[in-house]
């Protein structure tokens, strides 16, 4: 798993622990859902942190948190 698929999957994980869809994210967040919907289908390669940390503010979760997760601890190695 790379990073990009990481951060998509650790959204999916808090969004259903929620019972939130991608659009009330974006809303919650304060970013647009076109934005959203480019994470979650695989349509933006690099998330930027900015983003990351609206969308972490949106779900009431820290940066730390967002990332003290296991799809984060066993990442491959992104430079080949």
């Amino acid at each position: 798993m790379n990073v990009t698929e990481a951060v998509k999957k650790r959204f999916d994980e808090l969004c259903y622990q929620r019972g939130l869809n991608y659009c009330k994210l974006a809303s919650m967040a304060g970013v647009p859902y076109t934005t959203v919907k480019s994470i979650f289908y695989n349509q933006s390669k690099n998330p930027g942190i900015t983003t990351i940390k609206k969308l972490c503010d949106g779900l009431g979760v820290t940066i730390t948190e967002f990332f003290d997760a296991d799809c984060f601890k066993n990442l491959e190695q992104e430079i080949k």
